[in-house]
């Protein structure tokens, strides 16, 4: 049985994230459903890089596939593309090793937000618009803060006694282009509404709701702050997923001028 890698983009704003769900509708589940549909199988395994939370987007999801079919893999990412839903496409196919493994094989995971400056009739469901004015200089300052081995304890609601609240994180850099501030995440793994915690602290230093070194309190105390300001899921992509010493290129933004 071959083992395909594929390459997923998704606008998530109808989904209840990737994985598979009971009674919801979820990215996981409309590609387990396609790939019934094209390959008349009913035994497959599909395993995904990593889980996106409600209304999250990918721009290069990673999940392997295992299924019997003699498609060639650009035959069958075509076929996958017909069966699934216009706001789920496939972009790659590739055969890859029986060794390789979606999750456990990556090395790296980078995440983009996007935070519109202001209101815009076309990008809502992919920014968020924060209406006070940012002080970019202020998020940089704090963003450092991120950076090395932290305990995210505060910055998820999974359960704790269930696995290890640490994260690496490689870098968390704050952008300008044009009426967007664009935050970018890089680090081991994350963990279910971390980044966008991590966002809505680094907007709450730029509109001066909170000092920088908050943030730095909420990541060597237990605080409830970042569970306060979560921000929407509308403005976070998942970026890309490596499995080298390669690092992709930044995505060019979704949003406005």
């Amino acid at each position: 049985m071959p083992r395909f890698k594929l390459t997923i983009e998704y606008t998530g704003t109808r989904y209840s994230g990737w994985q598979i769900q009971t009674n919801a509708r979820t990215i996981q589940g409309e590609l387990v459903k396609a790939v019934r549909e094209v390959t008349a199988r009913e035994r497959f395994e599909v395993y995904g890089a990593g889980r996106t939370d409600a209304g999250v987007h990918a721009l290069a999801q990673v999940a392997h596939l295992d299924v019997g079919t003699s498609l060639p893999p650009a035959t069958l990412a075509l076929k996958l593309n017909d069966a699934l839903p216009n706001d789920i496409h496939v972009r790659r196919v590739e055969v890859v090793p029986h060794r390789f493994h979606a999750r456990h094989d990556a090395t790296a995971r980078g995440y983009l937000y996007q935070i519109s400056r202001r209101r815009t009739a076309f990008a809502k469901p992919f920014v968020w618009w924060v209406r006070d004015p940012l002080d970019v200089t202020r998020m940089r300052a704090a963003a450092t803060s991120f950076a090395g081995m932290r305990d995210f304890a505060s910055f998820t609601d999974d359960d704790p006694d269930e696995k290890s609240t640490t994260v690496a994180i490689a870098a968390v850099t704050v952008e300008e282009d044009g009426g967007l501030v664009l935050v970018r995440v890089v680090g081991s793994h994350f963990l279910w509404k971390m980044v966008r915690r991590m966002v809505g602290l680094l907007v709450a230093v730029g509109t001066g709701e909170i000092a920088p070194r908050e943030v730095t309190r909420a990541l060597t105390l237990r605080s409830e702050l970042p569970a306060k300001l979560t921000a929407p899921a509308s403005g976070l992509f998942l970026e890309w997923v490596a499995y080298d010493d390669t690092v992709p290129g930044p995505a060019r933004p979704f949003g406005i001028e």
